[in-house]
């Protein structure tokens, strides 16, 4: 698939659901008796501290989103991330990072914020199409997903638990109906069986999921250029040469050095402070 050469450009930095969700005030009497004045002044007030507390972050989300407009991509990024240290990640603000830190020229560092966000919104379009726009500007070896990871990156990774675990208690739940009723066992037997076969092949899809996701650690060079050595230390021989953005399977840790697969042939050493991890191990 084609995206056009300006794609980034053409998105608006403020897609998605902001970050905070502010409900309206509850609906109070019109004209409350004397007896509740005080009480109605204190959650006055208690919702006004809220509130101001509650605008903080969107208020760092608009500035953020101005920067961008006004071409300040460098302070874009810096507001998008200490919105994100705060704990209101969501796709919107990660897709916005993401955008910022590519006009900025941080590609290896956009390519991990749209990764982040794809892992929140995996089916948004948009998401998907400059996390590949992005790929597509990397130079020299990377590893990129396969056709298996892509399927199963299809869901995130708490649809895929909510999809089984619905599975596993739709199966119970018809187990005790059977129990209860068991003359309902010869209209309802295949029903079980097939129930059965979904939800063991939804538990070996949910199992290949969790198990990317948290045993098979990946990482993104984020220097321009980083060296792969034969072994986790600066004298060794150059294996090969990374780019930013480059992405890389990890395979062992020694110190301040990472074993990284960039593909079947090229397997080297990198330091730590040169890639950024993308996966949790």
């Amino acid at each position: 698939m084609v995206y056009p050469t300006d794609l980034l450009a053409s998105i608006p930095s403020g897609i998605g659901r902001l970050p905070g969700d502010r409900s309206a005030v509850a609906n109070l009497p019109a004209r409350p008796r004397r007896s509740q004045a005080l009480w109605l002044l204190a959650a006055l007030i208690a919702f006004c501290v809220l509130e101001s507390y509650a605008d903080l972050p969107l208020s760092t989300f608009d500035a953020a989103n101005k920067l961008y407009e006004q071409g300040k991509f460098v302070e874009a990024a810096a507001g998008y991330e200490k919105l994100l240290q705060t704990g209101r990640a969501s796709e919107a603000i990660y897709f916005n990072w993401g955008n910022a830190l590519f006009k900025a020229g941080q590609l290896g560092r956009a390519i991990a914020a749209y990764q982040q966000a794809e892992r929140i919104a995996p089916r948004d379009p948009d998401v998907r199409a400059n996390l590949q726009f992005a790929r597509n500007q990397v130079q020299g070896p990377t590893l990129l997903p396969e056709k298996l990871a892509r399927w199963f990156g299809k869901l995130s990774l708490n649809e895929w638990t909510w999809l089984t675990s619905g599975a596993i208690w739709l199966w119970l739940l018809l187990l005790t109906l059977l129990q209860w009723r068991p003359a309902l066992k010869p209209a309802v037997r295949s029903y079980a069986a097939g129930l059965a076969a979904v939800t063991t092949v939804l538990s070996i899809c949910f199992a290949i999921a969790f198990h990317s996701a948290r045993f098979e650690p990946r990482a993104v060079v984020v220097a321009s250029e980083a060296v792969a050595r034969q072994a986790p230390v600066e004298e060794s021989q150059n294996a090969f040469t990374l780019h930013d953005g480059a992405e890389l399977q990890v395979l062992d840790q020694k110190d301040q050095w990472l074993q990284v697969k960039a593909d079947a042939r090229r397997i080297g050493w990198v330091r730590r402070d040169h890639v950024l991890l993308t996966r949790s191990s």
